[in-house]
């Protein structure tokens, strides 16, 4: 029996404002494809977009939210060759969620963000993949220069886009730091690739990145928190450093460290992945790089927690909790066989 419950948001607030209801498909129009979705990556911005602190743009009520999913193609809207009924894929997330949200049994997205998953890559592993590893493709491939031996840091690290990242900066032969504030995480990070990892609430990071890099400091920093923790960044950071800059988890002030910028020629830049996934020829790039290690298994998404579509208000209480290490996923069809614990990295 086919089913055909989404999920949608009539107004802005807590988990509990999303609402499981049944809709039947919609036809997909030109240029659009319609997946029966299997699973669905969550993400901290769509917790934001439901809070009503991500950029609404004009957005009405009722909504879609979620960009990230695998499925099956199950129906072609009119012109679409790229990809035929049955194909196994999943979604670039570059497409606006007012028509096209992946939260749900069923969703209607544009052919363009298709692309097929490797074998060997399951439905939740596919739904995982794209955001985290997007975001890490900017800034430590498309606008860096990185070369064997450098130093990454990479705060927040035991995020799906810090794990991604991890692996990321390895394939590049880097030296990478991991910082985060949970001792417990520490074993994870090791774990998971990092070289060394510093627990910020117990140990100063500047000292440390110092102490392992022989004051060289580090050459590319991935921070998602910004805060007063942009001051200690640059003073961690080496001679021509840069700062990538893809989130405000701090909701405190991020004072601007001049003197270090000056002293160290840093730069410190605003990232977010549609500079990578509105730009046809970065994200062909992009596609093409990542695509390619997951069918190696040279990357691999660490999954975290996986929860059922009746669950999504507690899952998206739990990626509110920051007890996560790594992606959370929504098993749509039963791939994971009830799985619901929280997997090895």
């Amino acid at each position: 029996m086919v089913r055909d419950r989404i999920v949608r948001l009539y107004e802005v607030g807590g988990p509990e404002v999303l609402r499981l209801e049944a809709v039947p498909p919609e036809a997909p129009r030109a240029g659009e494809v319609r997946l029966r979705v299997h699973a669905i990556g969550l993400n901290n911005s769509e917790a934001q977009y439901r809070r009503g602190e991500y950029p609404l743009r004009d957005t009405t009520f009722p909504t879609r939210l979620g960009r990230e999913c695998s499925g099956i193609v199950e129906a072609l809207g009119e012109g679409v060759t790229s990809v035929s009924v049955g194909d196994v894929v999943s979604t670039i997330p570059a497409f606006d969620i007012q028509r096209g949200g992946v939260y749900g049994e069923w969703a209607v997205v544009p052919a363009g963000v298709l692309v097929s998953v490797p074998d060997g890559l399951s439905h939740l592993e596919a739904a995982a993949a794209w955001q985290q590893y997007l975001t890490a493709y900017g800034p430590l491939i498309e606008h860096s220069t990185l070369r064997p031996g450098d130093t990454v840091l990479i705060t927040a690290a035991s995020s799906s886009v810090g794990r991604g990242a991890i692996q990321m900066a390895r394939l590049l032969g880097c030296r990478v730091i991991a910082a985060t504030r949970n001792p417990a995480k520490r074993d994870l990070l090791l774990a998971s690739g990092a070289h060394h990892v510093v627990v910020t609430d117990e140990e100063d990071l500047a000292s440390r990145v110092s102490a392992i890099t022989d004051g060289k400091g580090f050459r590319v920093a991935l921070d998602p928190i910004a805060g007063p923790g942009l001051r200690t960044l640059a003073e961690a950071a080496g001679h021509q450093a840069t700062i990538f800059e893809y989130g405000q988890l701090s909701r405190d002030p991020a004072p601007f460290p001049l003197l270090d910028v000056l002293r160290k020629s840093l730069s410190i830049r605003g990232y977010t992945l549609w500079e990578i996934t509105l730009d046809a020829a970065r994200r062909r790039r992009a596609v093409d790089f990542i695509s390619g290690h997951l069918a190696r298994g040279t990357l691999r998404p660490a999954i975290d927690r996986v929860f059922r579509l009746d669950d999504i208000v507690e899952a998206h209480r739990y990626i509110e909790s920051g007890r996560q290490t790594g992606k959370i996923v929504i098993d749509v069809a039963g791939d994971s066989d009830g799985e619901r614990q929280p997997r090895s990295p």
